[in-house]
């Protein structure tokens, strides 16, 4: 996957909860950052893995706000 993260040439939007028990932040989201040339890492404190429905409102309001520009 390393090899695929770093030919990405796109504006990227990594998100991520701090408290993920299924896939650590450390193991994942920060090295993809790393990776992928130019990404924005949102880091959301305390939030578990399934974020997407835990914390919708913000995940939702953070990716327009990332697709408006």
């Amino acid at each position: 996957m390393t090899r695929d993260l770093v030919k990405i040439d796109v504006p990227t939007l990594i998100l991520h909860g701090d408290d993920d028990q299924i896939v650590p932040i450390g193991d994942s989201a920060l090295l993809t950052a790393q990776l992928v040339k130019g990404a924005v890492l949102k880091v959301y404190p305390g939030a578990p893995h399934g974020m997407c429905t835990t914390h919708k409102d913000q995940v939702n309001a953070d990716l327009l706000f990332f697709i408006r520009g």
